[in-house]
């Protein structure tokens, strides 16, 4: 038994001080990998903060040409910068529709930087504009002047309160307004 009990007092001190290390150690480790946790999280805070400064002009650009798209196919911007001159209705129709066309083609990159909320706003105005002069034409002989369809046009944004653009320019002003 005087065997045992020399084995304990022997073992016993050694267990708590192999303990003790084991604590010590385990402590230092957590505190090393705590300390590197907190660099990678500044690291990569900064990095974030870096990609804003880089990306935010260049999202406010987007906004910024996206803006100009609406306000480019609205009727009367639209009506006002192309002028029917001797065409008739059905060929000043394709004047406006591949202008309408081609803003939006000149700018699809730019859906890239906007929320898809804001895209299929987009999409949604061109498309009510396209149906403005499709309607409007189809009110009229195809070889009737273009000054007609002109005229039509406006006259059904106007009766009509048809402005396809306001609501996607005010909704991208907002969009773009939360960036900052």
């Amino acid at each position: 038994m005087d065997a045992v009990i020399e084995i304990i007092k022997i073992t016993l001190p050694a267990g708590l001080v192999l303990y003790g290390m084991f604590l010590v150690i385990r402590s230092f480790a957590n505190k090393e990998l705590n300390e590197k946790y907190a660099t990678i999280k500044a690291e990569e805070q900064k990095r974030l903060v870096e990609n804003r400064k880089e990306s935010l002009p260049i999202r406010l650009q987007s906004y910024e040409r996206i803006c100009l798209l609406l306000e480019r196919i609205s009727p009367g911007n639209l009506i006002r910068r192309l002028h029917p001159g001797e065409l008739v209705v059905g060929a000043f129709q394709q004047v406006l529709l591949n202008e309408i066309n081609n803003e939006l083609n000149h700018n699809l990159s730019q859906q890239l930087y906007m929320s898809d909320t804001a895209w299929g706003m987009v999409k949604q105005a061109v498309q009510e504009s396209i149906m403005l002069v499709n309607n409007s034409a189809a009110m009229l002989e195809d070889e009737a002047p273009g000054i007609e369809l002109a005229k039509k046009v406006l006259e059904n944004a106007r009766e009509h309160e048809i402005n396809p653009t306001a609501a996607a320019i005010a909704y991208i002003k907002d969009e773009a307004r939360g960036l900052f």
